[in-house]
C-alpha cells in the first residue's frame, strides 16, 4: 500500500509536533510504503536516520522549505502572522503532492500533522480530482480554554483566549475550506475526546479517537528511588499561560512537605523566567524549587527515569508528548482530568483533578502530592501499571490502527 503524507514538521529526536509525525511515519513504514512532504528544517536529521532503520526503504521522503523568518514564527507559538505562509506552503506541497501522483500509484491521501483544525491542507482538493481518498487527522485544536483559569491574568492574555475559543467555533462552522476538507475526508481521526465532540456537534461528522502522541516500550526501571526520602516531582513545559506553572508552584507552597523537591525543566522569554522565579522566592519555596531550563529530549527522558512523580499542570492541551514520555519512563502522572490527559491516564498509572479554579485546583493538587508522598507502595504500583499502558499506546498499536482504516477504506 502506497501512502502519501503531508507532515509540515517532522524529525527524529525530538517531542511536539515533530516527533508526533516521525513516530507515526517510521511505524507506518514497517506496514506500507510512504512518500512524505515535509518542510526542510530538520532534513540533516532525517537524511542521517533514515538509512540506520529497517524500514527506511519504505519511507520517502520531499521537502518544501521555508524561510528562516518564517520557521521563526512557527516556533513562536501566538504569531498568527505564521499562518499566512502556511497556507502557502500548503499551496505549493499540494503542487508537489499532484506531481508524485503522476509517477506513483498513491493509495491513500493523510493530512496529518500540523494537527490544528483550522489548517486542513489542501490535499482534500487532490482527492477531490483524482479520486484517491483522503484521510485528516489526528485532529485537536478544537479544545475550549476553561476561563476560570484567566484569574490573575492580564487584558491581553484574558482578551485572547475568549477570542480564541470564540474564533475556534466560528472557523470550525464556517471556514469554507475546513468544511470541504471535512466532507472529503474518507476517515477523520480526532486527537481527543473534545475534538470527537466538537466534530460531531458542529459538523455532523464521526470521528475515531486516536491520541496524536504515544509510547515506547520500555522495562528493567528501578524501583529503588521510590524509596529516598527526597521525593522529586518534575514538572516539563513551556512557562507559557496555559501550561500553568504558577498553579504547580503553589501548589508546592501549600503542600509544605519538607520532602518535596520541584524539578523545572523548561522555560520561556526572559520576563516569565523572571516571574517564576520571583512567584517561588515570594511563596517561599525558594530552596524547594530546581531550575533546570531548556534540556535536549534524552536529558528530559533520564531525568523521568529518576524523578518519582511528574506533574503536569496544563489547562489546554491536545495531547502533551511529556506524559506519554512520562509513561513510558515509568513515571506516575499528576495531572487534570481534562483535554488529551484525561484520555491517557487513568487510576492505574496517575491521578487527576477536575477543573475548578486555580485557588480549589491548588489545594486538590497539593493534597495528591501529599498523598503520593507518604505512600511510596502505591507509588511502585503506579510505575509497574505503567508497562500495560505503554503497550496500550504504544506506537505500533497506532499504527496498526491507522492501516486497519487504510485497508477499510480501500475495501470501500
Amino acid at each position: 500500500m502506497k501512502i502519501l503524507i503531508n507532515a509540515y514538521a517532522c524529525s527524529p529526536g525530538m517531542g511536539s509536533e515533530q516527533g508526533m509525525a516521525w513516530n507515526w511515519v517510521s511505524n507506518l513504514a514497517r506496514f506500507c510504503e510512504l512518500y512524505i512532504i515535509t518542510e526542510g528544517e530538520f532534513r540533516d536529521k532525517i537524511e542521517e536516520v533514515v538509512p540506520t532503520l529497517e524500514q527506511g526503504k519504505n519511507m520517502h521522503f520531499y521537502y518544501n522549505p521555508v524561510s528562516e523568518d518564517i520557521r521563526k514564527m512557527c516556533w513562536n507559538q501566538g504569531d498568527w502572522r505564521f499562518y499566512k505562509y502556511y497556507r502557502e506552503w500548503q499551496w505549493k506541497t499540494y503542487l508537489l503532492a499532484k506531481d508524485i501522483c503522476k509517477v506513483e500509484k498513491i493509495d491513500v491521501l493523510h493530512q496529518l500533522n500540523m494537527i490544528g483544525f483550522r489548517e486542513p491542507g489542501y490535499l482534500w482538493k487532490l482527492s477531490q480530482e483524482n479520486g484517491v481518498p483522503f484521510v485528516w487527522g489526528p485532529i485537536g485544536g478544537l479544545k475550549q480554554f476553561p476561563t476560570a483559569y484567566l484569574q490573575g491574568a492580564g487584558l491581553k492574555m484574558k482578551v485572547f483566549n475568549r477570542l480564541k475559543n470564540f474564533l475556534n467555533i466560528w472557523q470550525l462552522k464556517h471556514d469554507k475550506r475546513v468544511g470541504k476538507a471535512f466532507k472529503t475526508a474518507k476517515v477523520l481521526v480526532s486527537s481527543i475526546p473534545d475534538s470527537y465532540r466538537a466534530i460531531k456537534k458542529y459538523k455532523g461528522f464521526e470521528s475515531v479517537v486516536i491520541p496524536e502522541t504515544g509510547c515506547f516500550l520500555s522495562d528493567n526501571v528501578s524501583m529503588d528511588r521510590f524509596d529516598d526520602q527526597e521525593f522529586h516531582v518534575m514538572w516539563v513545559g513551556k512557562f507559557d499561560f496555559r501550561k500553568q506553572l504558577p498553579l504547580a508552584l503553589r501548589a508546592i507552597a501549600i503542600a509544605s512537605n519538607p520532602n518535596i523537591v520541584l524539578d523545572i525543566f523548561g522555560g520561556g522569554s526572559d520576563e516569565q523566567i523572571a516571574s517564576a522565579k520571583k512567584l517561588a522566592d515570594s511563596i517561599g519555596i525558594k530552596e524547594k524549587v530546581v531550575w533546570h531550563g531548556n534540556q535536549p529530549n534524552d536529558v528530559v527522558n533520564t531525568a523521568m527515569r529518576n524523578a518519582q512523580l511528574f506533574f503536569f499542570t496544563s489547562v489546554s492541551e491536545d495531547t502533551s508528548t511529556v506524559v506519554l514520555e512520562a509513561i513510558s519512563n515509568h513515571v506516575p502522572v499528576v495531572c487534570f482530568d481534562a483535554c488529551g490527559m484525561a484520555a491517557v491516564i487513568d487510576s492505574n498509572v496517575g491521578r487527576k483533578i477536575p477543573l475548578s479554579n486555580p485557588a480549589q485546583s491548588a489545594n486538590d493538587f497539593a493534597r495528591i502530592l501529599n498523598e503520593l508522598e507518604h505512600d511510596r507502595g502505591l507509588l511502585k504500583q503506579l510505575s509497574a501499571n505503567c508497562r500495560q499502558r505503554q503497550i496500550e499506546l504504544s506506537w505500533e498499536e497506532k499504527a496498526k490502527t491507522m492501516m486497519e482504516w487504510y485497508e477499510k477504506i480501500l475495501r470501500k
